[in-house]
Order: structure tokens, then sequence, then C-alpha cells
């Protein structure tokens, strides 16, 4: 604020100009393209039979993949944050992997581990089973690139936390599950919102990995990227960027998704607490399914 007028507009008209080349004019350039040859070439883009299967193919990779690293997540920051044993440093560290290897890596280390130069392609091939060049692959590939998203935001938030009312729990007699549903689960539901909202975003648009394990089968193996890749290559840039909207419509719509986890986690409702604890209906340690105790 001490600076002077001139220099604050200055800053603040770099930074709108910045937004507007990096940001507004790509999704302006989209819309303008994606219409460029009328409404009616546009929807026949979007329901192309092509187009619907990669559409789809991609929403189902991208639900398993966030299923999967849910659980993945949950239980990893669970035993990040709530035990101590040897290796945990190196564990941590190991579920960075994917932030630092290219997805290109990736993609080339699954179709070493289950391609036809894999000692396991034998039995693969035994009980029918295709992993590479196959729906399998690709949801692989997406889970790899994914996976350490929903952990890296739990792991800050349960540590802040720390252990001591999950052992207080545990001294009550809960069991483990009794423990995580009724006390950890509650404290981390924000956090945990907004790691599956960032890894359904990087799901939706991962291209490196999938693009080496799907083989670029339309109609089959092709997601949304890949598709529009496809249809760019032809020359075909109408289509191209009418089916390249469906992606940025579904990046709006996680943005705002994210926006409301983002505002409902720094504005959390305030919970009025009783006097009377007679008539208090906010869960106690006590009321947790215990076993008998002493």
């Amino acid at each position: 604020m001490r600076e002077s007028i001139w220099l604050q507009r200055f800053l603040i008209f770099l930074a709108a100009a910045f937004l507007f080349v990096m940001l507004i004019m790509p999704l302006m350039l989209v819309a303008q393209e994606a219409l460029a040859k009328g409404v009616d070439f546009y929807f026949k883009a979007l329901t192309d039979e092509y187009a619907l299967k990669a559409l789809h193919l991609t929403i189902e990779a991208t639900i398993l993949a966030v299923v999967l690293n849910t659980i993945f997540g949950i239980s990893s920051a669970w035993l990040l944050t709530k035990f101590d044993f040897r290796g945990k440093t190196f564990l941590g560290s190991l579920i960075d992997l994917p932030f630092a290897i290219s997805p290109v890596v990736a993609g080339l280390f699954f179709i070493m581990l289950f391609g036809r130069m894999s000692p396991l392609y034998p039995i693969l091939q035994e009980n029918n089973l295709a992993i590479v060049f196959a729906v399998p692959g690709i949801i692989l590939a997406t889970v790899f690139v994914t996976f350490p998203f929903i952990t890296r935001e739990l792991v800050p938030v349960m540590e802040n936390q720390g252990r001591a009312e999950e052992e207080a729990a545990a001294t009550m007699g809960a069991s483990g599950w009794t423990i995580f549903r009724r006390v950890t689960l509650p404290n981390i539901k924000w956090a945990l919102g907004y790691g599956i909202i960032l890894c359904s975003a990087r799901a939706l648009g991962e291209f490196g990995a999938v693009s080496v394990v799907s083989g670029h089968i339309r109609g089959k193996t092709n997601t949304l990227p890949l598709h529009i890749e496809i249809l760019y290559n032809e020359y075909n840039f109408t289509a191209a960027f009418a089916v390249a909207s469906v992606l940025v419509f579904l990046a709006i719509m996680i943005l705002i998704l994210r926006n409301i986890v983002e505002s409902a986690n720094k504005n959390p409702v305030e919970e009025k607490i009783p006097t009377d604890n007679k008539n208090s209906d906010v869960p106690k340690i006590g009321d947790l399914n215990v076993g008998s105790s002493t």
C-alpha cells in the first residue's frame, strides 16, 4: 500500500493481462473453433460414436481411479500419521514417485511389466487376460499417475490433528473401524473431498501414460484426450475443439467444486455446545461402540 498508485495499477494490469492471455483467451478460442461450422456440426461431433465411447471410457477410468485412490490414500495417510515404524520416511517418498517421473515413463513401465517382453505375458495369455492395449492398462496407468493426490492432502491434516483422540477411543475399547468412522473421518472430510477433486481433475486430463498403454484403438482404448489428438492429427480441427470443449466444461465444474470445498473448509459452521449434558446430542467418546472395560 506504500507504493504509488501508478505502480499498483500497473501490477494489477499485468496480472489481469497474464490471466487473460493464459486462461481466458484459450477458452474463448476453444469455443470459437468448436462452433466454427455451426451448432449442428458441434453436436454431431459430440454425438459421434467414437466420441461417446471415448467419453464413456474416460469417465469409467476416472471413477475407478478415484475409488481405488481414495481407499489407498486414506489407508496410507492413516499408516503414515498414526503409526511409527521403520521405513516410514521411505514409504512417504515412494508415494511421491509419480510426481518425480514422467507419465510416459510410467506407461513404458506397464508395457515392460505386462507386454510381450514380460515374463508374465505367457500367464496372461493362458488366462486370456489383456492388460496393455486394453482397458485394464488404461485404468492402471490412470491410478498410478493420480494416487499421490489424496494421500498428500490427508497427511498434513492428520499430522496436525495428532493421535490423542484416536488413542483415547482405543483406550475406551473402540474397534479400529469405529475409531475411523466416528473420530478420524469427521476430522478429515474436507481434506478428503479436496483430494478427490484434485484426483478427478488429473485423471480426466491424463494423456502421457494412457497414450503409451492404450494402443490408440478407436472405439476401444481411446480416452477423450487421445480422441482429440487423433481428430487434430486428421486436420479435423472443428471436431477436435468441439470434443475439447467437453473437457473444458468438466474442468470448470471441478473448479467450482474445489472453490465450494475450500470455502466450506475455511468457514466451518460453528456448532453450539449445549450446557446441559443430560440433553446433549453431541457425540462423546463414551458413546462409541466399545467393548467391556474395567
